[in-house]
């Protein structure tokens, strides 16, 4: 199979590059290569520091088994854990009904290239988009006709959602599903719809495995952080009758509707999705300082980002959890904080290390010891760490304020191990 794929950017449309795919076999490849016209736009930038602004195809091989063959930029906005199985359900699902049918289906398996287009155009992240052969924008229709499901719907899809879960799901689960679990996420239950105001948000649904109110502790967390100082993704708890969703706003969304340019922190420092190599915060410092638009601004920014993780037991800090959005020409600056969550029943190592000497250890001290790197001084590191513990230590009156009964709150006590502890030095 051989596809060419253009794509474009932003709501204006305008033509970026083009994506050839090849699939022989079990072989899949993919190249890109900038358009004339995005070359001599005066506002061009490179989508990514591994796509230089050159004419000619640009190739990015699959490194193993797990990695992708797509460019960082191009492989952002791929579906996440959650949106591959709903894909792989429906594909399944489909091939049932062709079978009954007594009609063929054209595979049996799904291609990297069938995963990337199966996002849908208004919900995939960022501002990259892909049009067809037939010049169609990829998407996805629900039952109703819609795309994107209003908040009103809230209810239908947590119920598909937990169908999937309990591998129940029907044709029209999965048309409410299909498509609208962006790459901002993981394995757990999600989905794209619309607010109330019309804005783009995502739906985080509980899990029926879970032990604790998970939804609710990212709401909590995200909240806190925004108390510490931190820029984060807005954030509120809405019930569908007696189960709680997170409702996170797209930061990646002007109120207009407009689309913002984001990549993940792995695409910006070139870092493959199955690297089996440690990174460090020191390492996004470092490409921070080479593309950053205020560059010692997020640098403090992401020092402070750390500080919380660490006080909240947030050992989910992967570099896929990191983001930045375009500014202009090329500059990049941190994107609002998301996917920050208190684990309660995790040891308190950071999947990105503060620093390659420091290595997994989740602590102030390490924290400051690397102070330095960042050119932070004493000084402004006690009071980035005193304001975000200010913030920390009350968490239980915050989390009262979004809800959370006793219980709740008491199965999030010990992710603020480290809070505690300062708590003490205090």
């Amino acid at each position: 199979m051989k596809r060419q794929i253009d794509i474009m950017l932003g709501n204006n449309e305008v033509p970026l590059g083009e994506l050839r795919y090849d699939w022989q076999g079990r072989r899949e490849s993919a190249a890109f290569i900038y358009t004339p016209e995005w070359l001599s736009n005066n506002k061009r930038f490179a989508i990514d520091p591994a796509l230089p602004l050159v004419s000619g195809f640009q190739f990015h091989a699959r490194h193993s088994g797990n990695g992708t063959i797509f460019h960082g930029a191009i492989a952002d906005t791929e579906p996440d854990g959650w949106g591959r199985r709903v894909i792989l359900r429906d594909h399944a699902k489909q091939r049932e009904v062709a079978r009954l049918d007594n009609r063929s289906v054209n595979s049996s398996f799904l291609g990297e290239l069938d995963f990337l287009l199966a996002v849908d155009d208004e919900s995939r992240i960022g501002a990259l988009r892909f049009r067809d052969e037939n010049g169609q924008f990829q998407g996805a229709f629900n039952v109703e006709g819609r795309r994107t499901p209003p908040l009103i719907e809230l209810k239908q899809l947590l119920g598909a959602s937990q169908a999937v879960e309990m591998s129940r799901e029907t044709a029209r689960d999965l048309a409410y599903l299909r498509g609208r679990a962006t790459s901002l996420g993981g394995l757990r239950p999600k989905c794209s719809l619309r607010d109330n105001d019309g804005q783009l948000a995502i739906g985080k649904f509980p899990s029926v495995n879970d032990q604790r109110a998970v939804t609710k502790g990212e709401v909590l967390a995200l909240k806190l952080a925004g108390q510490a100082g931190i820029n984060t993704a807005t954030a509120r708890v809405v019930m569908s009758e007696d189960l709680p969703v997170a409702l996170i706003r797209r930061f990646d969304r002007l109120n207009d509707g407009s689309r913002i340019p984001y990549i993940s922190a792995a695409t910006l420092l070139g870092i493959e999705r199955d690297d089996p190599v440690e990174h460090a915060y020191t390492d996004i410092v470092d490409a921070i300082r080479i593309f950053g638009h205020d560059a010692q601004r997020d640098i403090e920014e992401l020092y402070r980002r750390i500080a919380f993780s660490i006080m909240i037991n947030n050992v989910d800090d992967h570099l896929n959890n990191h983001g930045f959005l375009h500014v202009g020409f090329g500059q990049w600056r941190l994107a609002p904080a998301f996917d920050i969550n208190p684990f309660p029943d995790r040891a308190p190592e950071l999947k990105t290390w503060i620093s390659h000497d420091t290595g997994p250890e989740a602590s102030l001290d390490a924290l400051r010891s690397i102070s330095p790197y960042f050119r932070i001084k004493q000084n402004l590191s006690n009071i980035i760490i005193g304001e975000v513990a200010a913030a920390v230590m009350g968490w239980k009156e915050t989390g009262n304020l979004i809800g959370m009964s006793r219980v709740e709150l008491d199965a999030f006590t010990d992710a603020f191990h480290e809070n505690k502890k300062l708590k003490k030095e205090q």
